[in-house]
This record gives structure tokens, C-alpha cells and sequence, in this order.
């Protein structure tokens, strides 16, 4: 006898919003050198973080607070606002999950940028969503008065909007997060996926307002803060939307340990600002080795650069080429952006084996 699934799950293909590094090292048979495909930090936790972990190890066998109540009391004190506008997740992979298993019913439809961040559409197909695409602009960016339109005219229950965007590494100023606020319809809700948001100009995210019923934000410790394998991420949302995630949640999700790392994170903003300018120094590193090859970069406010290869094709064939050389980078695989390679900010020794292997994949492309 056959498993039976339901008629939404059986229809799915089988598929993995990312492939991950480990997966392709099997695949080529040999450990990638250098790591700079997804996103993570390359600069790893802070010192403090790794004490408080050492220190928990002892406690690992506990059961983790399921309510979090610690890590909500420090995010409530650092960002102004009360612990009941707090919600912890498993990252924000994680709680776009929770997002969209709240919000949309079966068929109802959700609008995101063709080619924005994967999981989200991941989530959306799994609940039965109906996923409206709205193409970048011609500038790479988040075309923010159609995808309001979109919303509008599709009857939208989500609009899902990265600030700092990925995959192309562009920032929208506060004012056009307000006018996406402001033109949505009332019962639509703006998902504002801020995983880069420390690595944003300073001063220019949109003010934060958590008590505006049509907005969640959601931030992350897995970027500046070197928690990607700890999965934590937090939403910003008023009271009821994180009472209605509390019915639905995974209360165990969050790890004991992850939720001791990401407090400990939290105390030593000193790391996470350092980690910052580590960043934006490596930014400039991959903008004067793209200019010295050619090559047109995408100005970023993440801790990555798109590199133009001109083609889809050619970032295609780059990504191959690198992989030949033991580099691990990512591409987008929708136009307009599918014709650059996505570098993620390594450390220096990094940045070089980069710029070594760089010129000579663009010599065999």
C-alpha cells in the first residue's frame, strides 16, 4: 500500500529552495576552498558567543524556554518596544512559514519580486498559496509601485518586500517602504524581510513602528551576527499577529542553545558593528577587483556583491568554472538579475583566492 498525501502535497515537485554547499561538495567530490555562496559571515561569532555556549553545553540535554523569554525581553529593550511585539523563529526561513501559514488560505494570492529570496516562494506553494511575480526594474531593484499594484489588483493577503534586497543587494530609502505601507490594500499584510538590515545605511531604514497592524518586519542573527547554523530570527508585529503565531508556532523550534547564542550576540554589539565594517571593506575589495576585470558590480548594502557577467549564460558557465577552481558562489536564476554571480564578503585570505581564481575562470569563460 501506497502513503497517501493530501491532493496539495502530492501535486508539489520535489524541491529545496537552496542546494546546499555540502550537497556540491558531494557532488564534485572534494571540499570547496573557499566558501562564499551563501551569505554566511565569514567572520564568524563573537567571542562572547562562544563563551555563553561553553558555558550552556552542560544544559544541552534541557528543553529550550518556549517562550524565549529572555531573548524577547533584550530585543523589546534594544528596539524600544514591548516583549508581546516579539516572535522568535527558526531564522526567518522559518517564520515566513508561520507568515504565510497564518495569513493565506488556499488559492489566495501573494506577490513577490520574480527571483526574490526562494523560501518565501517555498512556503507560499507548500500552504497553497497562488504566487503573483512582479519583475525587477531595468536598475536590478524591487519595483515597488508595481508590486503594489499587483497587490491591489490580485486582491493580495502578502506582500513579501527584502530590504536590503537579495539577491541583488539593493536598498529601497524609507520613503518607498511608506508608499508600499500606504497603497496596500487594507487587508494586505507588507512582509519586510530585513535579514541585511545591519549592513543598510545608517539611519535609513524605515522608523520602526510596531504598532502598525499591516507590517511585520523580520530580522535575523544568522548575517553580522554569525548565527546561520544557530537558527534564529525574530518578527516585529503588533500584539494580536504575534498571538495568532503563537497558536500555529513550533514552541520548541529554538533551541536552547541557539536561544543562549543569540542573547550572548546581543551583548556585544562592538562584534556585530566590527563585522560591519569588515564588510563594507570587503565591498570595496570586490568593487575595485570587478572594475580592474570589466566587470559592472550592482552597488550593495548586504554582505555581498552581484557580479555582472553580461549573460545568463556567462554567469551560468561561471558559476561551473569557479566550482572547477574550489570557489562556491551563487547566481540568480531569473532575469533581469540571472546574468550576474552573487559573491558573498569572505575574509581577506578569502577576498585574494578570489581574485586569483577570478581572472583565470573569466580567461576559460
Amino acid at each position: 500500500m501506497s502513503a497517501k498525501f493530501t491532493p496539495l502535497v502530492s501535486q508539489l515537485p520535489a524541491t529545496t529552495p537552496f542546494v546546499g554547499p555540502e550537497t556540491l561538495e558531494r557532488r564534485r567530490g572534494a571540499p570547496f576552498r573557499i566558501r562564499i555562496g551563501a551569505n554566511e559571515s565569514a567572520f564568524g561569532a563573537s567571542p562572547k558567543v562562544r563563551a555563553a555556549l561553553t558555558a550552556e553545553l552542560e544544559r544541552a540535554a534541557w528543553y529550550c524556554d518556549p517562550e524565549h523569554f529572555d531573548l524577547r525581553s533584550a530585543l523589546a529593550r534594544l528596539h524600544g518596544i514591548e516583549r508581546e511585539n516579539l516572535v522568535i523563529g527558526e531564522g526567518i526561513d522559518g517564520l515566513l512559514g508561520l507568515v504565510v501559514r497564518a495569513s493565506v488560505a488556499l488559492g489566495e494570492a501573494v506577490v513577490t519580486s520574480a527571483g526574490a529570496y526562494p523560501t518565501f516562494n517555498y512556503h507560499v506553494n507548500g500552504y497553497g498559496g497562488r504566487l503573483v511575480f512582479v519583475p525587477y526594474d531595468a536598475q536590478c531593484r524591487n519595483d515597488v509601485e508595481a508590486l503594489v499594484a499587483a497587490a491591489r489588483r490580485e486582491g493580495a493577503r502578502l506582500l513579501y518586500l527584502a530590504n536590503p534586497d537579495n539577491p541583488s543587494g539593493t536598498f529601497l530609502a524609507a520613503d518607498a517602504v511608506a508608499f508600499a505601507l500606504d497603497a496596500l490594500p487594507a487587508d494586505c499584510l507588507l512582509v519586510l524581510d530585513e535579514a541585511y538590515a545591519e549592513f543598510a545605511p545608517a539611519g535609513a531604514l524605515a522608523p520602526l513602528d510596531a504598532a502598525d497592524p499591516r507590517l511585520i518586519r523580520l530580522r535575523t542573527f544568522s548575517k553580522a551576527h554569525g548565527l546561520a547554523g544557530m537558527r534564529v530570527g525574530y518578527g516585529i508585529a503588533t500584539p494580536d499577529v504575534v498571538a495568532a503565531f503563537d497558536k500555529i508556532r513550533l514552541h520548541f523550534g529554538v533551541g536552547r542553545l541557539s536561544q543562549v547564542a543569540a542573547l550572548a550576540a546581543l551583548g556585544d554589539a562592538d562584534f556585530a558593528a566590527g563585522v560591519v565594517r569588515a564588510v563594507a571593506a570587503g565591498r570595496r575589495d570586490y568593487e575595485a577587483l570587478a572594475a580592474r576585470l570589466g566587470l559592472a558590480t550592482i552597488a550593495s548594502q548586504t554582505n555581498f556583491v552581484a557580479f555582472d557577467l553580461g549573460a545568463a549564460e556567462r554567469s551560468q558557465r561561471m558559476v561551473a568554472l569557479l566550482d572547477e577552481r574550489g570557489v562556491f558562489v551563487r547566481r540568480p536564476g531569473v532575469a533581469p538579475l540571472d546574468r550576474f554571480v552573487r559573491i558573498t564578503v569572505g575574509t581577506p585570505e578569502e577576498r585574494a583566492g578570489l581574485a586569483d581564481a577570478l581572472p583565470d575562470a573569466l580567461a576559460a569563460l
